[in-house]
């Protein structure tokens, strides 16, 4: 299979990675220069609870490449992903499927302006990870990732990608049920990863103090009243079960929110907590927990722009 990653971040660089360990050709696509000299003169270093595997993707900056692809899995911020999309088309030919498993909601529908929704995936994941350094990947224990077509459809194409992951060495499943499981991620995320930006608090930190855990809770049930007023089939308790494994296990864990708040960089609260909000809205419901974190982490987006509004990171 040829596959490209537009994103070569952390979730791109994890699922690019190992499908290159797994044999399958792929090509890394970014804007980060360092990043992509370090992979194409030394590889791509994945260290986790396995030990540390050094894999062999193509890098580089989306015109640098050519030949289409079988599949494009779009791993960039929730913001940049019609702008990414755009600059790769040209790898993107009439059997192309694309994948999106990035956070937040709204992804699939910028891809369809592009690529039609017969050929788009949609998917969720908890893996966690994070870049150490230009060309090196740290991976924590655990995790999984489920896609399935965006039109409901069973698709082939589809099934064949997960089984692709699945032998490269991540846990992926092909799962009609996957929106619900989408909604459950945007629940996870909603809570940990605005409470630990507005705090700067790592995982293990916000576990430890009852207020925390109790935002977390709150946050947690008002997204799953916005799904269950959308008919989503949504597990509360298997949210607050993923926040409690969080807690314990995954204690020195930055969620990217956090992170980009430290850069100064934007973060992707628009497309979790203010996609969330926007819905309830939209619904007639009220989600005030998750609207004031929303509300904070503009504000302290603001701080890090400059005059132009431009983010000085």
């Amino acid at each position: 299979m040829k596959i490209g990653i537009i994103g070569a971040g952390a979730m791109g660089s994890l699922f690019g990675g190992h499908l290159a360990l797994g044999g399958q050709d792929v090509t890394l696509i970014d804007v980060n220069a360092d990043h992509i000299s370090a992979i194409n003169e030394n590889g791509l270093y994945i260290e986790g609870a396995s030990g540390v595997h050094c894999a062999r993707p193509r890098a580089g900056r989306p015109e640098d490449f050519a030949e289409t692809q079988d599949y494009v899995i779009i791993s960039t911020k929730g913001a940049h992903t019609e702008n990414a999309l755009v600059s790769a088309l040209h790898l993107v030919n009439e059997r192309t499927w694309v994948l999106t498993a990035q956070n937040g909601l709204g992804n699939a529908d910028l891809i369809a302006r592009h690529v039609p929704l017969d050929r788009i995936a949609i998917g969720t994941t908890n893996y966690a990870a994070a870049l150490s350094g230009p060309g090196r990947l740290l991976l924590q224990a655990g995790g999984d990732l489920r896609i399935w077509a965006a039109n409901g459809s069973r698709a082939p194409a589809v099934e064949r990608l997960a089984e692709a992951i699945s032998a490269a060495g991540l846990d992926c499943k092909a799962d009609p049920k996957v929106e619900g499981a989408i909604w459950e991620k945007i629940a996870f995320n909603a809570a940990i990863n605005s409470l630990s930006a507005v705090t700067r608090y790592r995982v293990g930190e916000l576990g430890d103090l009852p207020a925390g855990r109790t935002l977390a809770e709150l946050v947690a049930k008002e997204v799953a009243e916005v799904a269950c007023a959308r008919c989503v089939e949504f597990d509360l308790s298997r949210v607050q079960r993923l926040q409690d494994i969080a807690f314990t296990h995954h204690r020195e864990h930055q969620p990217s929110m956090l992170c980009d708040v430290l850069a100064g960089r934007e973060t992707e609260i628009e497309n979790i907590n203010g996609a969330v909000v926007r819905e309830a809205h939209r619904l007639g419901l009220h989600a005030p927990v998750t609207e004031a974190l929303l509300l904070l982490v503009r504000l302290i987006e603001r701080s890090a722009r400059n005059d132009k509004g431009e983010f000085l990171a």
